[in-house]
């Protein structure tokens, strides 16, 4: 029987996880430009770090989170013993609460400092439905600032977020950047209590879980999936008529800052994120008008309550995460083409098998000069050669037989022009270094 990924994962094969390496890269060059700077954390945490920090209503702790319990501990369990939190552990649904964990662990914003702006990317994990551009084993790329509550700070993010979509070539007219305030502790218990009430008024139109977000946290139901409750919260209250003068003012600023930018967005009353922490800013990129589960491909905002939470001092911070499956299929919907994986730069080619030492000889010796080489391993005929270079991408094959050993040169031929022309083995490596810099 041949096996193959457990359902919900997906293998990267070379083409895509060359584009992947890319998208990463693009992100780093975007982001650094801001001062961000990288940050890895392991996949796997503590759960009490997600149940506490992403919070124990959401569905994502709720629901989809892969928890473990190494065996020792699991028979303990199984014999009516209890579990200490410290042996619960859970793969990371996303990558906030990792990173603000480590901040707070290695004190990376100590008093006085600047904010610690950090990057990030990797596999995240969520037990749900598979299905398109939603898998259980998914990428992303996020970014978190910590250390400030400033309203630049929301705006900049932002704005970074939105660069980084043009610079991978989405068009700005395929996308839509929603954008809200959530609130603070001092304005979101009242707003809370009057959703709840509101709800409570139209329970006969909620599905379960909305029952059960009631009373746990209404403000959820805002995000919740079922077209029947999206229909009944859209008349609820809305945040923005219940905003103290701070967060009313804060609002007020981030937005201002995005027009000074011209960047266009939407403004969303019901648009709360799917995670707990958020407070004050939030915002969502959009790819169409359909649901908010599939058409996001990015999205975060302001948690300032979040270091606390996990055991650290107060340490206001902003953060977002954009998905690198469904920023792929988004692209690949607006008719942005992917190159394919380019193997090699340069293919040696031998005229028959008494080339072929001199020919692996050049190949090294083009490696050392840091240029993507590559020849043939099979013992080809020169034809059957020049197909393989073209299927691994090779901008030129520089030949080599009885006639180039002996006059000390390849026969160069630029696979796009076929255009040929005799090059000194000693000035081989110059000459195609030249070409790759003008490609």
């Amino acid at each position: 029987m041949v096996m193959h990924a457990p359902e919900g994962t997906r293998d990267l094969l070379p083409d895509e996880a060359l584009f992947w390496e890319e998208f990463k890269r693009t992100a780093a060059e975007v982001f650094g430009r801001c001062g961000y700077v990288p940050l890895d954390t392991p996949i796997i945490e503590q759960t009490e770090l997600f149940v506490r920090g992403i919070g124990e209503a959401t569905d994502v702790v709720g629901k989809e989170m892969f928890t473990a319990i190494s065996g020792a501990n699991l028979a303990t369990l199984l014999e009516g013993g209890s579990i200490k939190n410290k042996s619960r552990l859970s793969l990371r649904p996303e990558g906030t609460a990792g990173v603000v964990r480590a901040v707070v662990q290695h004190d990376l914003v100590p008093q006085g400092a600047p904010p610690a702006k950090l990057m990030y990317a990797g596999p995240m994990f969520r037990a749900e439905r598979p299905q398109r551009g939603r898998q259980r084993q998914f990428n992303q790329v996020g970014i978190e600032c910590l250390g400030t509550d400033d309203p630049t700070v929301d705006a900049e993010a932002i704005i970074m977020l939105m660069r980084f979509y043009a610079t991978m070539g989405m068009p700005a007219d395929a996308m839509r950047l929603l954008v809200n305030s959530m609130g603070c502790e001092a304005c979101r218990p009242a707003y809370r209590d009057a959703v709840r009430a509101y709800m409570e008024q139209h329970a006969e139109g909620l599905c379960e879980d909305c029952h059960r977000r009631m009373e746990t946290n209404p403000l959820r139901a805002f995000d919740c999936k079922n077209e029947g409750c999206a229909a009944v919260m859209a008349g609820a209250p809305k945040i923005t008529d219940h905003l103290c003068e701070d967060c009313q003012a804060h609002y007020g600023q981030v937005k201002a800052l995005l027009d000074g930018a011209g960047v266009s967005y939407h403004e969303d009353a019901a648009l709360v994120r799917g995670l707990d922490y958020y407070t004050r800013t939030v915002f969502e990129v959009q790819v169409d008008n359909g649901k908010r589960s599939q058409s996001a491909i990015g999205g975060g905002g302001r948690y300032d309550k979040l270091a606390e939470e996990v055991g650290g001092r107060p340490t206001p911070g902003f953060g977002f995460a954009l998905g690198y499956e469904r920023t792929m299929l988004a692209l690949q919907e607006a008719g942005v083409e992917f190159p394919a994986a380019r193997r090699c730069d340069a293919f040696v080619a031998c005229v028959d098998d008494a080339a072929r030492p001199q020919a692996f000889a050049v190949v090294e010796q083009l490696r050392e000069a840091g240029i993507k080489a590559d020849m043939d391993h099979q013992h080809r005929s020169l034809k059957s050669q020049f197909k393989l270079a073209d299927k691994l991408g090779a901008r030129s094959v520089a030949v080599l037989g009885p006639d180039e050993l002996a006059a000390g040169v390849a026969n160069l031929r630029n696979m796009a022009t076929h255009e040929e022309r005799r090059v000194a083995l000693s000035a081989l490596a110059g000459e195609l270094a030249v070409e790759r810099s003008e490609n």
